[in-house]
């Protein structure tokens, strides 16, 4: 009898759509009437902790090739790619700061492009970082993608998709990711526009935003107000006592920053950018919720939610674009996040002790977690222990033995 679901479910055809059809968020004016790009949120002091620290972190973190083998997965140190992603990519930078490089793109722009050098034997022998707001991803008149490039002398360049390493933020499409920054155009914008304001505060220390009031009829009023400004204005001459001659009259009109909440809409603004980006404020250097018994366990939990999406996003585009199809399921890229997921000393010594003792590590195993020396088997180096007072339940039914 013929499967009355053979024709029902099939592979899905290329998509026809243009990659530019999709929802797109562009930077902008915000709501608070300030500009917002990647340009300028950046400059805002919140916006440039986060995108460091978690570029950073990622940087710092030991990334190598493994070979997936029946007695378990070991260091593919011999790989060509091994080479690359853990020391150097290409022959103008570090591993490290073309990862930091990699996670600024993303966390400012959404999307990082890196431009893939093989050699005759079509293996990888270079990792290029391309900027994101030069690039333009389309389909073609068969729905593959193509990447074409702008070049700073202003010419574009054709690139194929197996040359492109494309790692993509959070996105709709599956193709490209939106910039966090354009996405939250407004909270970044009141930021800037509460900086700015607390500036042009400090700027104009004596509050000229007031009205001078004379009772006769003044001749030159721009001379008496670039003279009051060069005698009170600016944060040098704050506090300054004024002197009104002729029955003059100052009446202040801006409003007091406590009246409009200014120091409380800072410290939103961190915290709101900070919900944006998934770094506990801690890491920004906003201690006011932290304390000695919580810090360690937000760290945990930055790395754990904050860190770790991140990694996986990266490893799995590299194992896709960089990796042969004969290569693919045998080898792979992966981050070492075990530095990140330590404890404090007691608590690691704590877990050490419990490992040891239930016999699922050795002395070796947990050396080598803290950067020891091994000792030799003579020593128990490698050996694996369990309590003696520890029996199979199934002995603990038999009568002991007269």
């Amino acid at each position: 009898m013929k499967n009355p679901f053979t024709n029902l479910f099939r592979a899905r055809d290329k998509p026809q759509d243009a990659v530019s059809a999709a929802p797109v968020f562009y930077f902008g004016i915000s709501g608070a009437g300030k500009p917002v790009t990647a340009q300028t949120a950046i400059q805002l002091s919140t916006v440039y902790a986060c995108v460091r620290v978690i570029s950073e972190t990622v940087a710092s973190l030991p990334l190598g090739v493994y070979e997936s083998k029946p007695d378990g997965n070991q260091k593919a140190t011999e790989h060509p790619l091994y080479r690359l992603l853990h020391d150097e990519p290409n022959s103008e930078m570090t591993s490290f700061v073309f990862r930091e490089v990699m996670l600024a793109h993303l966390l400012l722009y959404g999307n990082s492009y890196s431009q893939i050098i093989r050699n005759g034997k079509n293996q990888v022998v270079g990792l290029y970082p391309l900027l994101p707001d030069r690039m333009n991803v389309d389909r073609d008149n068969k729905g593959a993608l193509k990447y074409t490039y702008t070049t700073s002398d202003g010419k574009t360049v054709s690139i194929k998709p197996q040359d492109i390493l494309h790692i993509p933020g959070l996105g709709f499409d599956g193709v490209m990711g939106y910039s966090p920054i354009a996405l939250e155009k407004s909270a970044i914008g009141l930021g800037i526009a509460s900086e700015e304001y607390g500036s042009k505060f400090f700027s104009n220390g004596a509050r000229p935003s007031g009205i001078l009031t004379h009772p006769n009829t003044v001749k030159n009023p721009k001379a008496v107000r670039d003279s009051w400004n060069s005698a009170y204005g600016g944060s040098s001459n704050a506090n300054r006592v004024a002197i009104l001659e002729e029955g003059m009259t100052f009446s202040p009109l801006s409003i007091p920053n406590n009246e409009a909440q200014f120091l409380e809409t800072r410290k939103f603004q961190v915290d709101e950018i900070c919900r944006i980006f998934r770094v506990p404020p801690h890491l920004v250097g906003n201690l006011e919720h932290a304390t000695f018994s919580n810090i360690e366990h937000q760290s945990i939990d930055f790395a754990v939610h904050s860190i770790r999406p991140w990694l996986v996003r990266i490893e799995q585009s590299m194992n896709r674009a960089l990796f042969s199809i004969q290569e693919k399921g045998c080898f792979y890229v992966q981050f070492n996040i075990d530095g990140l997921m330590r404890g404090d000393y007691k608590s690691r010594m704590e877990g050490y002790a419990i490992a040891r003792q239930n016999g699922w590590m050795s002395a070796n195993d947990i050396r080598e977690l803290e950067n020891l020396n091994p000792i030799s088997d003579a020593e128990g180096g490698n050996a694996y222990l369990v309590n003696g007072n520890m029996i199979p339940i199934d002995q603990a039914r038999k009568e002991p033995t007269k």
